[in-house]
C-alpha cells in the first residue's frame, strides 16, 4: 500500500486525501489546527463552488451540506453610474446550482470524515526541517497549505505571474438578515456589483455555522477609498465600515442589508496577496523533493470566485494522476506532468482572473452592455464561472467576441 503525506488541510488536500481513501492509499493528513480550532476560529475565505466542482465532491461522497445550503441559481451584474444609480443591471441563470460552505463548516467537518474513513491525521504545524526527515517515510509528499513557510520551496514562474503585489485589498463579512433583492426576490444569486476605478462588491448566498446566510465582500482598487481595513479594526467596526462603505457606493446593495447582523464575533476578515504561479516540485534540504497543490502553486486573486474551484479541480487532477501512476517512483519528472496537466485547466482561469483586474478593454465593455439586453451572451457569461476555458472561445479577444456576436 503506497503511502501519502498531505500536509494543509483545505479543499484540496482534503479533498484528494478522501479520494486516496477510497482507494485504498495509505493516507496521512498534516494539519496545524483541530476540527473544533476550525470551528471556533475565524473565516477563512469567500467561496462559491460551481457544478464542475461540486460534483467532484458528489463523486466521492463528501458533500455533507448540500441539502442544508442555499441553492445559487444565478449571476447578477451591475456598473454603478457616477450619480448613485446603476449604468447597467441584469442577471442570468446557471445551468446548475452553485453553492457556498463556509471553510470552517467544510473543512472541519471533512478532517472529522477523513479520520472515520481509517485516515491518520497529526495535529502538528510542520516547518521545512521537519519535513526532511518526514519525506523519507512516505512514497509522495504533498503541500497544499497556501500559506506559512512551506510555500517558499516553490519559486515564482515569471513568465506566468504578471504582477508582483497585491492587486485588490480585499475586506468581508458574513451577515443574517440580508433581503433578497427585489427585482428577483425568488432568486438566489452572486451578485457583481462594479463600480468603475474603486473596486468590486460581491453579495453571495452561502451557509456557514448558524445556517444561511449572505457574504458581503468587497474587492478595493488598492489607495482608493475600499482600501481602509488595514487598522484591523473590531467585527462590529468592520461591518459598520462594510456598510457605510456600500451606502456610499452601491445603495441597492446597501438597502436590503442595512437591518443585517454579523452570523458571529468571528465572522470579518480583511487582507490582500499577490496573484502568482509557482513551480510544482519542491527540493528540501536534504534532497527530497515535494509537490505542491493548488493555491500553493496557482494562486488568483478571489475576483472570479474559482478559489476553490480551482483548488476541487486540482485534487480531482492529482487524484488521477496518482491512481494512473501505479507503483512507479513519484519522481521530479512525473511531478512536473502532472502539475502540467493541471494547468491546462487553471491558466484559462489564471488569464481570465488577471485581466479582470485591470481596467476592461472596450470590448469587455460591449460584452455586459450587450449582456443587458442579449440573454444568450449573459447566460454564456454566467456559465464560465462553471467552465472558466470557455472563456478564451469569445471573452477573452476581440475578435473571437466580434465573431460570437454576430452568431447572436
Amino acid at each position: 500500500m503506497r503511502k501519502v503525506l498531505i500536509v494543509g488541510a483545505g479543499q484540496s488536500g482534503l479533498q484528494l486525501a478522501l479520494g486516496l481513501l477510497a482507494k485504498d492509499y495509505d493516507v496521512t493528513v498534516m494539519s496545524a489546527r483541530t476540527p473544533e480550532e476550525i470551528r471556533n476560529g475565524r473565516v477563512m475565505s469567500t467561496q462559491c463552488m460551481f457544478h464542475d466542482a461540486l460534483q467532484h465532491e458528489r463523486d466521492l461522497g463528501i458533500d455533507q451540506w448540500e441539502a442544508d445550503t442555499v441553492n445559487v441559481e444565478g449571476l447578477g451584474v451591475s456598473v454603478a453610474a457616477p450619480d448613485g444609480g446603476r449604468a447597467l443591471d441584469w442577471f442570468a441563470e446557471l445551468d446548475h446550482v452553485a453553492q457556498s460552505v463556509d471553510q470552517r463548516v467544510k473543512m472541519a467537518g471533512w478532517l472529522e470524515l477523513f479520520e472515520d474513513r481509517g485516515g491518520k491525521l497529526v495535529i502538528h504545524g510542520v516547518m521545512t526541517s521537519e519535513l526532511d526527515a518526514l519525506a523519507r517515510l512516505y512514497d509522495l509528499v504533498i503541500i497544499s497549505a497556501g500559506k506559512g513557510e512551506l510555500v517558499q520551496l516553490f519559486d515564482r514562474i515569471p513568465e506566468r505571474s504578471p504582477y508582483t503585489k497585491p492587486m485588490r485589498a480585499l475586506s468581508l463579512a458574513y451577515a443574517h438578515g440580508v433581503r433578497p433583492r427585489p427585482e428577483h426576490p425568488d432568486k438566489m444569486a452572486v451578485r457583481f456589483n462594479i463600480v468603475p476605478g474603486v473596486g468590486e462588491l460581491f453579495m453571495i448566498p452561502a451557509y456557514t455555522l448558524s445556517g444561511n446566510c449572505d457574504i458581503l465582500f468587497f474587492e478595493g482598487v488598492p489607495g482608493g477609498p475600499l482600501d481602509c481595513f488595514d487598522d484591523r479594526t473590531g467585527p462590529a467596526e468592520h461591518f459598520g465600515r462594510i456598510l457605510d462603505l456600500m451606502k456610499q457606493f452601491v445603495p441597492w446593495e446597501y438597502e436590503r442589508s442595512r437591518d443585517a447582523e454579523l452570523t458571529d464575533a468571528k465572522a470579518t476578515l480583511a487582507g490582500g496577496y499577490t496573484p502568482v504561479v509557482r513551480n510544482p516540485v519542491g527540493t528540501l534540504p536534504g534532497g527530497a523533493i515535494v509537490l505542491g497543490m493548488a493555491d500553493v502553486v496557482v494562486a488568483n486573486d478571489p475576483i472570479t470566485g474559482q478559489g476553490s474551484n480551482n483548488a476541487s479541480h486540482c485534487a480531482a487532477t492529482y487524484l488521477d494522476a496518482i491512481v494512473e501512476h501505479g507503483d512507479r517512483p513519484f519522481d521530479a519528472g512525473w511531478m512536473d506532468a502532472t502539475f502540467e496537466r493541471y494547468w491546462e485547466y487553471a491558466r484559462h482561469v489564471t488569464e481570465w482572473t488577471n485581466a479582470l483586474l485591470m481596467p476592461p478593454p472596450p470590448h469587455v465593455l460591449q460584452i455586459l452592455g450587450v449582456a443587458g439586453q442579449n440573454p444568450a451572451v449573459a447566460k454564456r457569461f454566467a456559465n464560465g464561472f462553471t467552465d472558466p476555458t470557455d472563456f478564451r472561445n469569445w471573452f477573452m479577444d476581440p475578435v473571437l467576441w466580434e465573431k460570437y456576436l454576430a452568431e447572436v
